[in-house]
């Protein structure tokens, strides 16, 4: 039977100086990484921010909670980003360390689309129905206020699901800027029945709030011919499918 030198072979010992070596790299390695962390050629001196349309610089830096002289590579992006998006007002946020010394932060707010009437003043929503902001008048207001239903019992952060406010901020999504502006007021005159207002005072007859996205095209165009060519009009019916617009007398 052939014998098997191997057995009761003693383990190869590591050579002192391959250890010696490895704890030199290791040490090289952590001092490097110390330089280049505390560096003052690589310390926060400019910080970037854009896509604001509400929020102003000072305000996306308090969010961020980053300040000029800190080292760049302590700051940990992926928290910075967290901050900015656990603010109700900020939908998402990119953030980048531009080397020597610099931070770029991109913001997008959350759209306003209209604001609704609480148990305590006034809300803003979001296209989800989510409450953005509060107030307690509404000197504030650029958006259209929705009537003839109130959100009871909603605070900031919370979401408004009832069934016809959803459905009148879809509608309201789908126009832009200039159109929303241009719309005051937005209400349930009776039950599965919506009327908005323009800000001068034109009716929008919508009916049911079925065709969506139909109704919104129409508004848009209607809004934007409105604003290009005023005339004298006292109300358009787009609750049915030929559309009918009567002028005042």
């Amino acid at each position: 039977m052939r014998k098997n030198h191997t057995e009761g072979a003693q383990p190869r010992r590591r050579s002192p100086r391959r250890l010696i070596k490895g704890v030199t790299l290791l040490a090289a390695a952590a001092v490097l990484i110390a330089v280049v962390v505390y560096s003052p050629i690589f310390v926060l001196q400019r910080i970037s921010v854009d896509g604001m349309q509400t929020l102003t610089e000072a305000d996306v830096w308090s969010i961020a909670g980053v300040h000029k002289g800190e080292p760049l590579f302590r700051l940990q992006t992926d928290e910075i980003k967290h901050r900015l998006e656990s603010d109700l007002r900020i939908e998402e946020a990119t953030v980048r360390r531009s080397l020597p010394d610099g931070l770029d932060i991109h913001i997008e707010e959350r759209s306003l689309v209209a604001a609704i009437a609480t148990d305590y003043g006034y809300a803003d929503l979001d296209r989800t129905g989510r409450i953005v902001a509060v107030h307690k008048s509404l000197g504030h207001m650029q958006i259209p206020l929705i009537t003839g239903v109130k959100a009871h019992g909603k605070y900031v952060g919370d979401s408004v699901s009832d069934e016809t406010v959803q459905q009148m901020l879809a509608f309201l999504s789908q126009l832009d800027v200039g159109a929303l502006n241009q719309i005051s007021e937005i209400t349930l005159l009776r039950p599965g029945y919506i009327v908005a207002y323009t800000t001068g005072s034109v009716q929008i007859r919508l009916g049911a709030l079925e065709r969506l996205e139909e109704k919104a095209k129409l508004t848009q165009t209607f809004l934007d011919d409105l604003r290009e060519n005023p005339h004298p009009i006292e109300y358009v019916d787009f609750s049915y499918e030929s559309p009918f617009i009567k002028l005042r007398q």
